[in-house]
């Protein structure tokens, strides 16, 4: 993935004060990024493990316990 070309995009759940995770969604993989601290750099990962983490929390497999 091109880091000159990629569009980071926020929750639109997130504040306004920039304290978020952004991502770049890619065919091949994405891109992770702290909105607070961008020149520290990204985590990628490829396509199908992020599928995997999107549908575990889609389907609430990732939701803390009640307590």
């Amino acid at each position: 993935m091109d880091m000159d070309r990629v569009t980071f995009r926020k929750s639109s759940f997130s504040n306004t004060q920039s304290s978020c995770v952004e991502l770049a969604v890619g065919r091949r993989q994405t891109q992770i990024r702290d909105s607070k601290r961008v020149a520290a750099g990204t985590l990628t990962i490829g396509a199908k493990p992020y599928a995997a983490w999107l549908g575990a929390v889609k389907n609430g497999d990732l939701d803390r316990p009640a307590t």
